[in-house]
């Protein structure tokens, strides 16, 4: 494989969901390593966000699309002619699914779909990373991390659509991109809850208390006792890397989906997370909810396995847990407490300390 840098630089990426949290890291990362990103988004999903916070607009191509727009997809690909896709755009939130199911499947499935149809206008060879999530699994909730091979399925209508867009994806894969000399190698990602500086979507753990945490308010937390595989969010963005940077050499691979998730005993509870996130920020109050009110389901334990990642990609996680909270809660307090004209730097000196850590560890993607 590669480095990042020999395999990105002066290439054309195509990233969906671009102004969302983790797209927004991604064509942030892009960017340092020299590519020319291409975005295509609905809109910034909130306000405040990571890209207009970064002021990212200036440093890509910008387009803003519904990717239901199967039409409207393909003569962005065909004008750009990109040499990756990483496809990220998707309606992320549970809760919100239960109030637009429909929209929720279009979204996360069809907008799958139609990504993958559009690339079929192309006539040069292309790299598709494809990321659904680790709620694509049929969650049983038991303690042993997911494979790759286990059963996909979904109680709510995100994790269902998610679900379903792993189905297309694979249909594309054996209809029309099967054969040795496809010019389309496609990855699939799975990753599961990312925290990290610049996050404000709703029903976020992270977001919710920095955002009372900064006004000096109490916040609620519906269930403390829920079990989580954080990571930072640069933590599966550099497994996509590393997935469509083996997609370019490698065709044994293509077709395969990946688990990038944190090592199994970096399982932590909501209240563990609070618990350390309190370390950083200071004096700070929450209030235990889940006994108050009624909620929908949201899965209690889930985790990946990723030994496939590792024998495949060799990719490896990074940070430890405590680390992977001081990032987050610093980049908050530099946010709240200066000016937004340095958050731009500040990320990028996150992925260059990120880097860093990564190569004083022997991960192989940083010592290329």
């Amino acid at each position: 494989m590669k480095s990042f840098k020999q395999t990105y630089e002066n290439k054309t990426v195509l990233i969906t969901g671009h102004t969302g949290f983790k797209g927004s890291w991604l064509s942030l990362w892009m960017s340092y390593l020299g590519a020319k990103v291409i975005g295509v988004s609905l809109d910034i999903p909130s306000e405040p966000s990571h890209f207009s916070a970064a002021k990212l607009s200036s440093r890509l191509v910008d387009h803003r699309l519904d990717i239901k727009d199967g039409e409207g997809l393909k003569k962005i690909v065909r004008d750009s002619q990109p040499d990756f896709v990483f496809h990220l755009a998707a309606q992320a939130l549970v809760r919100f699914s239960y109030e637009t199911p429909v929209d929720t499947i279009m979204t996360n499935a069809i907008g799958t779909s139609n990504v993958l149809d559009s690339l079929m206008c192309l006539d040069k060879p292309v790299v598709a990373v494809m990321i659904t999530s680790d709620k694509a699994y049929d969650n049983v909730e038991w303690v042993w991390g997911y494979r790759e091979t286990d059963r996909l399925g979904g109680k709510d209508p995100y994790s269902a659509s998610k679900a379903m867009a792993e189905l297309a994806i694979r249909t594309y894969v054996e209809s029309f991109f099967s054969a040795v000399d496809s010019n389309v190698r496609v990855g699939i990602a799975r990753a599961g809850n990312v925290i990290g500086g610049g996050d404000w979507a709703k029903d976020r753990i992270v977001v919710d208390c920095m955002k009372s945490w900064s006004a000096g308010q109490v916040v609620d937390i519906r269930n403390p006792g829920a079990t989580r595989p954080w990571q930072h969010v640069l933590e599966p963005l550099s497994g996509y890397l590393a997935l469509g940077a083996d997609l370019v050499t490698s065709h044994s691979n293509h077709g395969q989906a990946y688990n990038f998730g944190p090592p199994a005993n970096q399982n932590h509870s909501v209240k563990e997370l609070i618990n350390q996130m309190k370390v950083h920020w200071g004096n700070v109050r929450w209030n235990d909810t889940s006994k108050d009110e009624v909620h929908m389901h949201e899965a209690g334990l889930l985790k990946l396995n990723c030994d496939k990642a590792l024998s495949d990609l060799n990719w490896l996680p990074t940070l430890r847990f405590d680390e992977t909270v001081r990032m987050t809660v610093d980049w908050y307090k530099e946010f709240y407490e200066s000016s937004e004209d340095m958050i731009y730097g500040k990320s990028l000196s996150q992925i260059a300390e990120y880097t860093k850590i990564a190569e004083e560890r022997g991960i192989e993607w940083a010592c290329i």
